[in-house]
């Protein structure tokens, strides 16, 4: 009895100051879009868009940012989606429940909560210099992969646990074999879960700084990259740049940019979304 009136009494303590709280990020997010907005829009144009870094604001654009960001998300996204969804499956439908079994998914979590800027380190040390890749598109996109692999992990074992044993019992009764049932009834099954998973991870890499600093991506590039062993830099690189400058205008260009980096992000998460309805309307 003690005890539930303690909880009770937690409960209208904690209650309205949760609500203050909540109301209070709502009210501080939606001052720092005003700002963004207010600030960014005026400079954002088709020549920002399409316009190379310059030391002359009006001149300046992030067209060298916005192509090694798409070139990122493209890598990563071949890098990390098959070795991601690939981990998940053997864990969910191969591995055996045993003791090893346990200790890799106990790392598994622990390392998607592991700050970004840990990795960073890893890939310079790992990519850059140990394999001698340099600071490259490829080392970049490697580093980025391994952020967001536990992600796709993790997202893709919780889609394919959603999927009912009585369709895997199924498959067998009809007499198919272990990788057809996984091919044919599991993963169409699981397929919406295991890409909102991974459009959302995607949208975590695009938005990463830390790492790409720690590797040594560009903040000035006046040139496109051709190749994954070229320089490159990266949007979330180009705002720090910007912000970091003492002119007013350059501040100007950086909430341009955050308001481009929004809409990347706001279009993946989007889709992801889409997928989701979809999908769960079909199965």
């Amino acid at each position: 009895m003690i005890s539930v009136k303690i909880m009770k009494t937690l409960d209208r303590l904690f209650t309205p100051i949760c609500i203050i709280a909540t109301l209070f990020g709502i009210l501080m997010l939606g001052t720092l879009l005003y700002s963004v907005f207010v600030n960014g829009l005026p400079w954002l144009d088709w020549q920002y868009l399409t316009s190379y870094p310059s030391r002359i604001p009006e001149r300046a654009g992030i067209l060298p940012a916005l192509v090694g960001s798409i070139w990122l998300l493209l890598l990563t996204a071949i890098i990390a989606i098959p070795i991601g969804v690939g981990t998940a499956i053997y864990m969910e439908e191969y591995a055996p429940r045993n003791v090893i079994t346990k200790i890799l998914q106990i790392n598994i979590y622990n390392l998607a909560g592991v700050p970004s800027i840990v990795y960073g380190i890893l890939g310079l040390a790992l990519f850059v210099r140990w394999m001698e890749l340099g600071r490259c598109l490829l080392a970049g996109a490697l580093t980025l992969s391994l952020v967001i692999l536990p992600i796709v992990i993790i997202a893709s074992q919780e889609a394919i646990r959603t999927v009912p044993a009585s369709l895997r019992e199924a498959s067998y009764a009809l007499g198919a074999t272990k990788w057809q049932t996984v091919r044919y009834v599991v993963l169409p099954s699981s397929l919406s879960g295991i890409l909102t998973g991974v459009i959302l991870a995607l949208s975590r890499a695009i938005g990463e700084a830390a790492p790409l600093i720690m590797i040594g991506a560009l903040t000035f590039v006046p040139f496109l990259p051709s190749s994954v062993f070229d320089p490159f830099t990266a949007l979330p690189i180009q705002i720090f740049n910007w912000v970091t400058r003492p002119q007013e205008e350059f501040g100007h260009l950086a909430a341009a940019g955050i308001i481009v980096l929004l809409a990347l992000l706001l279009t993946m998460n989007s889709i992801a979304v889409y997928i989701r309805y979809k999908r769960r309307i079909k199965y």
